[in-house]
């Protein structure tokens, strides 16, 4: 996740270490130790304050279990993909990974169920939609660890100045709003799209899901040529070659595009509960903006992106390293543990414990009841990782010079080839 999320293979790299896997011991520099009471964990860096927050929580780890030690990496989103997939295929893999995937690692018998690395007090605070997304073939194998949803995001002073009395519900308004501001706020780019490689997928996934489409059909099989995908982008191609967003959005990156609305220099865009403490509020505490349902294709929907980061903990060591990994993960889980990440990322909770932590505050209150109808990706198949390691190099191509059928077949060939 979702401050920041290139691969399209991760799990053909996996495919490979299957086979690697039932004969080996796995890497001593992967299980630590041979005491296996030292762990690697590999977390992402969703801004600035991440890896403080990592090291005081686990000098706080080390100085109540005597002998263990948790060795941090830190590792931005634009290069997850590409390290997740060189650790899993030289054997590698940390021992906690801190990830938007789990189900190809499950697959491939790599990492221990949720239950079985931490306690039935964990498992059972857990909100249940949020377990659920995180089962493969009915058994849980990844650790729901953060929440964001998307909302929209507009500036007022910029519609004020447009003459938009509200925000857009239909996507006719966006595109009228976006000529609006075109025609009457110089400076400013209309519309944020980013269709880069850090998260092209999700920015992907909340137009088409507001227009009926989506990565799966209702019987959950792939269905990412569907004639609403195309469609959608179609119409992102449309408003790119109009100029009412912001230049290149094939290349331009989340992170960029939310640092430019924070500055006023774009109008409106689909943003995240992250978007005010993480961007907003290091840039300009005062910004004049609101914050609106997701427009759909003919009106304003209920449905909103849900994305779920997770944990998930590899079997490394010949399971030698099961005790640290599960010591440490039961201390994260602690209420106060995952209220203090919460806070400082501004995220939503996973757990019920960790909720009362946001209850009071007036931003958080929409995207807490968007959450009563989300949509998420289809992190509980194994093609997953590829279908959108895929989808964050080539979406972005069909707003700009490849044609949005020919995309959409190729990625549709993705899941095929890994399903």
């Amino acid at each position: 996740m979702m401050k920041t999320h290139p691969i399209t293979a991760v799990a053909a790299g996996l495919a490979i270490l299957a086979g690697l896997a039932g004969c080996g011991k796995g890497s001593s520099s992967a299980g630590g130790e041979d005491t296996g009471k030292e762990i690697r964990f590999v977390a992402a860096k969703y801004d600035d304050d991440t890896q403080p927050y990592w090291e005081s929580l686990i000098e706080q780890f080390e100085a109540k279990n005597p002998g263990y030690k948790v060795r941090l990496e830190i590792i931005d989103w634009e290069q997850m993909d590409a390290k997740v997939k060189t650790y899993i295929q030289t054997r590698q893999q940390p021992d906690i990974l801190n990830y938007n995937a789990y189900s190809d690692f499950a697959r491939d018998g790599l990492i221990y169920k949720a239950s079985d690395v931490v306690s039935p007090q964990v498992m059972n605070d857990f909100l249940p939609k949020f377990a659920d997304g995180a089962k493969y073939r009915g058994q849980q194998y990844g650790l729901p660890f953060l929440a964001s949803a998307r909302l929209f995001f507009y500036n007022r002073d910029i519609f004020r100045k447009a003459g938009i009395a509200e925000p857009p519900k239909t996507w006719d308004d966006v595109k009228l709003a976006a000529q609006k501001i075109k025609s009457a706020v110089h400076g400013v780019s209309p519309l944020g799209l980013p269709l880069g490689v850090e998260e092209a997928q999700a920015e992907f996934f909340i137009w088409s899901m507001n227009n009926g489409g989506g990565w799966v059909d209702s019987s959950g099989k792939w269905a990412i040529n569907q004639q609403a995908n195309v469609d959608t982008l179609r119409f992102l191609r449309e408003l790119t070659k109009a100029e009412l967003t912001q230049p290149n959005p094939e290349t331009t990156n989340r992170k960029d595009v939310f640092n430019q609305f924070s500055q006023g220099k774009i109008g409106m865009l689909n943003g995240a509960v992250f978007q005010r403490k993480g961007f907003i509020d290091t840039v300009d505490k005062n910004l004049p903006y609101g914050v609106a349902p997701l427009p759909g294709a003919a009106g304003a929907t209920s449905q909103t992106l849900s994305v779920q980061d997770f944990l998930v903990a590899f079997k490394n060591g010949d399971g030698k390293n099961k005790d640290a990994v599960s010591r440490f993960l039961n201390f994260f889980y602690q209420k106060d543990n995952v209220a203090g990440f919460l806070k400082t990322e501004g995220f939503l909770p996973v757990t019920r414990s960790a909720g009362d932590a946001l209850s009071s505050d007036p931003y958080y209150k929409p995207f807490v009841e968007s959450l009563a109808n989300p949509r998420f990706a289809p992190t509980d198949d194994p093609a997953w990782s590829a279908v959108a390691g895929a989808a964050k190099q080539q979406i972005g191509t069909a707003v700009a010079d490849a044609d949005p059928k020919t995309v959409l077949d190729k990625l549709q060939d993705v899941a095929a080839k890994n399903d």
